[in-house]
């Protein structure tokens, strides 16, 4: 096996789909279908199943990426070593508090791996070259490049009777504790949806403190699909209230990008699925 088959393999493990991880490794995916089937034939091991919505990754997968992981990062560790410190390029982003942590993480990944950038990380309404938004806080004076759409779900205590259910109603909530976000980019709406006579039992400063209230067993709450999948200690219900938020990069429009800003736009918009693709150079509305 060589370093390039392992950076495949956890680009698979990490899509759980091949034609997702050939685009993030940038080859085809005949290619990155051979290497996998390569890497299971030298350990003896299926490493996922394949499926029509994708691959799954069996619990040899789970063994191996830890150290097929770790391999990876001693590797670019190791080119790294010598390197003479280049100039670094500055970028400052603010993040909206919202945002989910593997999606998170994979955004940042690319410019923290990168030596020659000075990555600096703010508060959404400091100032910055651009933001990491859900579109309805979008300003009039920004562009965006979209990256995802996720809709808002329920996330409740495992043991709670509401679990039972498949999907949840508004009047399922009714009299049920729930658990408020401070803040949460959908506030207007819920709070307009909400009945008037509604009570939160907590209110939480961040989504890590909102999950774990909810995991206490404290409350439910209503949140964006990718924070509630990414806490296994809750569990994850859908509801009726269709309400969506779509997430991307805000720049501004009254200057032009830095090249820095400008490489890190191309690779988000070269990640992007085609079809529904919004070009960044238009202003687009609220």
């Amino acid at each position: 096996m060589d370093i390039r088959e392992l950076r495949y393999f956890a680009a698979v493990f990490r899509e759980r789909n091949l034609t997702a991880a050939a685009k993030r490794c940038f080859i085809s995916q005949p290619s990155i279908s051979a290497a996998i089937t390569n890497l299971e034939a030298e350990l003896g091991a299926t490493l996922f199943i394949r499926h029509k919505k994708g691959m799954a990754p069996t619990e040899a997968a789970e063994q191996f990426h830890a150290v097929a992981r770790r391999i990876i990062d001693e590797a670019d560790a190791a080119k790294n070593l010598f390197r003479k410190p280049a100039t670094r390029n500055a970028l400052t982003l603010g993040l909206m508090r919202t945002l989910d942590r593997p999606r998170t993480i994979a955004l940042l990944k690319p410019l923290t791996g990168t030596s020659d950038i000075a990555l600096r990380l703010v508060g959404v309404d400091e100032p910055s070259d651009a933001r990491i938004v859900s579109k309805n806080l979008l300003r009039a004076d920004e562009h965006f490049v979209p990256l995802w759409v996720e809709r808002y779900v329920a996330a409740l205590p495992p043991s709670h009777p509401l679990t039972l259910k498949e999907r949840l109603r508004a009047a399922d909530l009714a009299g049920v504790a729930m658990v408020d976000r401070c803040h949460c980019e959908q506030s207007e709406f819920f709070g307009r949806a909400a009945p008037a006579s509604r009570q939160p039992a907590a209110i939480a400063e961040s989504e890590d403190w909102a999950m774990a209230l909810v995991a206490a067993g404290v409350g439910i709450a209503i949140v964006p699909e990718g924070v509630a999948r990414a806490n296994t200690d809750v569990a994850v219900r859908e509801i009726d209230v269709d309400v969506k938020r779509e997430v991307g990069l805000a720049y501004s429009a009254a200057r032009p990008p830095s090249e820095v800003l400008q490489n890190f736009i191309a690779k988000l918009q070269r990640q992007r699925p085609r079809a529904g693709r919004v070009k960044s150079a238009g202003k687009t509305g609220r």
